[in-house]
C-alpha cells in the first residue's frame, strides 16, 4: 500500500483489520507495541493526527513494515533510525 494523505484511511481501516486478525484488544496491542490504548483508538479512526514515530511502532509492533522508497542520488549516506524490540533507538547509516 502507497501511505499518501489521501490513503491515511485505508491505513487506519488495515491496522484495525490486523489487529483483529492477530486477536487482540487495544489493550493488548497497546502492550504489545509499547503505546496507549488511545493512540491505537486514534491510530485506527484518523491516523493523519498521529506522529509518524508512534505510528511506526504501532506497525512494527504488529509485525508489518513502512518503507520509503523513491530515494535519488546512490551516492548519498541518509541516517536511519532503527527502534529494536526492546524500545531502544539507535541511529545508523542506511546502506
Amino acid at each position: 500500500m502507497q501511505v499518501t494523505p489521501d490513503t491515511l484511511p485505508e491505513l487506519a481501516k488495515r491496522l484495525l483489520l490486523e489487529r483483529k486478525r492477530q486477536g487482540l484488544t487495544r489493550a493488548q496491542a497497546a502492550s504489545v507495541c509499547g503505546v496507549s490504548t488511545s493512540f491505537i483508538r486514534d491510530a485506527e479512526a484518523d491516523p493523519s493526527r498521529c506522529t509518524l514515530a508512534l505510528l511506526l511502532q504501532l506497525v512494527e509492533g504488529l509485525g508489518l513494515s513502512l518503507a520509503v522508497d523513491g530515494w535519488k542520488g546512490a551516492d548519498i549516506t541518509v541516517p536511519a533510525l532503527v527502534v529494536t524490540a526492546t524500545g531502544e533507538q539507535q541511529q545508523v547509516a542506511s546502506p
